[in-house]
């Protein structure tokens, strides 16, 4: 990124500030990266507050991953509640995504990747059809232990607005940059203190949400109560 001596004193006050006042972070943990993916997708096209409610309702409403992988996009909006076009764009990437996975590995699980090395996980990653850089960054950060600093639209709008970071700079730059100067251990606080400055929410308050997806991979046996299709592989 441009001029980044400039602004690297301006990160690490920024990440001083916001841990200052806020509680401790709590990461969320996956049985498996694919409900990471999961998450992210969702989380990529609205705040983290209204994430964690959608994401609840897709665990309650499908029966399992393959079951979302198949379904109908207007099915999959139905339970996000939100048909706007983001919507709509992370629902389409998200099946492209969750049948790139299930080809690969025939079946709709990432469990493999725990046993790759951090460098060629993320490299799988980001080679899946279908997958954001935002996902990809999110699901190596909180379910494969790797360093990254995911951000979303309104996160790169507010380091820009803040004059934080050079106004030119990609997002990809961006998050680079933020990786040279915020420590990997540091990484996932910094990026719900910077989400939910973005967002304009208390950082004390919703610290302790960030651990409700605990959990969250764990098999679904709720039956749908609503249409019978196919759960064939294609």
């Amino acid at each position: 990124m441009k001029n980044s001596k400039d602004y690297s004193p301006k990160i690490e006050s920024l990440f001083k500030t916001l841990s200052t006042s806020a509680d401790p972070v709590v990461p969320p943990t996956y049985s498996d990266p694919v409900d990471a993916i999961v998450y992210a997708f969702i989380s990529a096209f609205t705040t983290e507050t209204n994430a964690v409610k959608i994401h609840r309702r897709v665990r309650d409403h499908f029966v399992d991953m393959n079951d979302l992988r198949v379904s109908r996009p207007e099915e999959i909006l139905e339970v996000f509640g939100d048909t706007s076009d983001a919507a709509a764009a992370s629902a389409q990437a998200l099946t492209a995504t969750l049948n790139a996975i299930f080809e690969k590995y025939d079946k709709v699980s990432l469990q493999p990747l725990g046993g790759e090395g951090k460098r060629q996980a993320r490299k799988e990653l980001d080679e899946l059809a279908g997958i954001t850089h935002f996902a990809a960054a999110y699901t190596f950060l909180t379910a494969l232990g790797g360093h990254a600093i995911p951000l979303t639209d309104p996160m790169v709008k507010y380091l820009r607005d803040k004059e934080l970071v050079h106004p030119e700079a990609t997002i990809q730059e961006i998050e680079s940059f933020l990786e040279r100067h915020i420590a990997a251990a540091d990484a996932y606080p910094f990026y719900v203190f910077l989400r939910a400055e973005a967002e304009g929410r208390n950082t004390k308050s919703t610290r302790a949400k960030t651990a409700s997806r605990a959990g969250s991979g764990s098999k679904n046996t709720k039956k749908k109560k609503t249409t019978q299709k196919k759960t064939s592989k294609k």
